[in-house]
């Protein structure tokens, strides 16, 4: 099934998974929610245990939740989980574009929009050094 899948710190993407609950579990790195926010055919699935397992929290969920770990956004069919629409593929794509940061603010946790990483090394990460430098 083709899904829009959605890391912490990084730009969305296109993935393709199983349809079967092993292969989704995996991709979210543990037992799977399934919420419904929004208005579109869409399902939002998420690790149901991210929060308490202390993963790296994600996106908000519009204005009353965060998102913690990997999720991904399917299509829904008759009775299971489908691959999402190239429509709702853009739409959600731009929607999450732009990983975010958080931080308590007054007594509210605000969400700011960062710059998705660029590759998977971090930037705190020392190069190795050259043998032949010296």
């Amino acid at each position: 099934m083709n899904v829009l899948l959605v890391e912490p710190q990084k730009a969305p993407h296109e993935a393709e998974i199983g349809s079967d609950l092993k292969a989704m579990q995996n991709a979210v790195g543990g037992y799977i929610q399934a919420v419904y926010p929004y208005d579109d055919p869409v399902a939002l699935v998420c690790n149901e245990e991210g929060k308490l397992d202390g993963l790296p929290l994600n996106r908000r969920l519009e204005d009353y939740d965060i998102i913690a770990g990997t999720f991904f956004i399917c299509g829904l069919g008759k009775e299971n989980f489908a691959s999402l629409p190239p429509e709702l593929m853009a739409k959600y794509k731009e929607k999450f574009a732009r990983p975010e940061q958080f931080m308590r603010l007054g007594g509210h946790i605000v969400a700011i929009p960062m710059e998705p990483e660029k590759n998977a090394q971090s930037p705190r990460q020392k190069k190795e050094p050259n043998h032949n430098e010296r």
